[in-house]
């Protein structure tokens, strides 16, 4: 006996078939688009009366490297109390300054690193590069009562260190970088000259003074470029999106204020747009239009900015629609429906851009598989519509009307009828409904000789097999009617030459 399915299974299979349907329907995880609440806490310790103290900084640059733990804290920490308490610490500013610097290239770092800015990774392997390690040179200033402030070139990045009213220069990346241009005498424990340094001065064409936490927010600038270069794109969104928050706090605005001059400080909210559009590029160049268009719209919604994102979904639109017209069935019903569903993201003139490029598809996949005169009359007719309402420009849809009709004229002659009368009639008829009004009749001239030719080629066929078997009478008959309707064709008049000869 057949045994019924138990109550168990039949649960299992629907809650098999209810996950898979969930996970289909689940959109795709896109990066955040909210700020770490991180970002605007430490943006608000800005706004106290006493400001960001040095330990802020340490903090607030560790959580910028994208460190969440707290043991790196705690190594600043004795990195500044070591420093401060060390019997070697200068009581003169100046020579406070220069050794921080000392300081710090003897016990911290090791190795520079072209790549290497995050301030954590300096504690793991001692590599650094000039905002890392700027970072942490203004932050152990700061501890030892030195105020700082930084600058930006177009590929560098350094400390300013204020002394009595002197802005000093400190390239943090060599251990000799303090004032650059200066030259240090070093003497042995006896007072005795050993030599000197010399680190000559950078002349910056393009400098810009940046604050403390503008110097920190480097570090996310110097991150969004390494995962771009990995085309880690969806990495970069939230890493800019917290650079903002830091520097601008909660609910900034990303439209028409934005700065998008070649500022060697790029505006944060330029930045964040940058990387929204970016990561949306990517979803396009990974033929995930859909994908994109979802993001976009999430997007937009926090981050407006209409012209840029108009004409993103204008690309998304296109490329999937693009994709429908290339596929080895030209799926131009798809591409319509597409179009049809996207339209209110579209402006009328995107719209109407598309549209042309999808009913062009449609009239050639339709004229491709034209299969007798109603297929031919339908082409025909809506291609004459569309060129008389502008929905195709009028070159092109004269190229799919002669296209349709010399189409339809050949499925009429198609073997085995052969019907050549029949593809000029259908030709001759067109030009006599719509040539003139059309302005293409010349292109049919050719079409129409070459059909006449082909009948005068039957006509002498006729007459050489009856010829040929001796039936006189009736081949002169077939050749008479031949030239009678063509008293020109060259083929029937050497046809008549041979009979002439025959007879005499």
């Amino acid at each position: 006996m057949k045994r019924k399915p138990s109550i168990f299974v039949l649960t299992a299979l629907l809650l098999f078939f209810s996950q898979t349907a969930g996970a289909q329907n689940r959109p795709p995880a896109f990066p955040r688009l909210e700020p770490d609440p991180k970002a605007l806490e430490f943006y608000s310790m800005g706004a106290r009366v006493s400001g960001y103290t040095w330990a802020d900084y340490a903090q607030i640059s560790l959580w910028a490297s994208g460190d969440t733990s707290t043991t790196n804290i705690d190594r600043i920490r004795a990195a500044a109390d070591a420093l401060n308490n060390s019997s070697e610490l200068p009581s003169n500013r100046r020579e406070r300054a220069e050794f921080v610097l000392t300081y710090m290239h003897s016990n911290i770092l090791r190795s520079y690193s072209l790549y290497q800015t995050r301030v954590d990774t300096i504690f793991s392997n001692g590599r650094y590069n000039c905002v890392s390690s700027a970072v942490l040179y203004m932050i152990l200033c700061e501890s030892a009562g030195l105020n700082t402030s930084a600058v930006v070139t177009r590929d560098h990045a350094f400390v300013i260190v204020h002394i009595d009213e002197q802005n000093i220069d400190v390239e943090t990346t060599n251990r000799y970088g303090f004032d650059p241009g200066s030259r240090r005498e070093f003497h042995d424990n006896f007072g005795t000259l050993t030599g000197f340094t010399y680190v000559p001065a950078h002349n910056y064409r393009d400098r810009r003074t940046i604050s403390k936490i503008e110097l920190i927010s480097l570090i996310f600038i110097n991150r969004i470029a390494d995962h771009e270069r990995q085309s880690r794109y969806a990495d970069s969104v939230p890493v800019a999106i917290d650079r903002a928050a830091l520097l601008l706090g909660a609910g900034y605005s990303s439209t028409s204020q934005i700065d998008d001059s070649e500022s060697l400080f790029e505006d944060p909210r330029k930045v964040v747009m940058d990387r929204l559009f970016n990561y949306g590029a990517s979803l396009l160049r990974a033929n995930r239009e859909e994908d994109g268009i979802l993001w976009a719209t999430a997007a937009s919604a926090r981050y407006a900015n209409s012209e840029r994102w108009q004409e993103f979904f204008e690309a998304a639109v296109n490329n999937r629609i693009a994709r429908f017209l290339r596929e080895r069935d030209v799926n131009a019903a798809a591409a319509r429906n597409f179009l049809e569903e996207k339209k209110s993201l579209l402006t009328a003139e995107n719209y109407a851009q598309l549209d042309t490029i999808i009913v062009d598809a449609e009239l050639l996949k339709r004229a491709n598989q034209i299969r007798g005169a109603t297929d031919g009359d339908s082409v025909i007719s809506d291609a004459i519509n569309v060129r008389e309402n502008g929905r195709l420009p009028e070159r092109r849809a004269n190229e799919l009307i002669v296209y349709a009709v010399q189409k339809t004229a050949s499925v009429l002659c198609a073997a085995p009828a052969r019907d050549w009368r029949a593809a000029i009639n259908y030709i001759e008829a067109f030009i006599s409904r719509n040539g003139v009004r059309l302005g293409i009749n010349r292109e049919f001239d050719q079409a129409l000789r070459t059909y006449r030719d082909n009948i005068a080629t039957d006509y002498h066929n006729r007459f050489a097999a009856e010829w040929n078997r001796r039936n006189y009478d009736e081949a002169q008959r077939i050749l008479e009617e031949g030239l009678a309707e063509f008293p020109d064709n060259r083929q029937l008049l050497t046809d008549r030459e041979t009979v002439n000869r025959m007879r005499n």
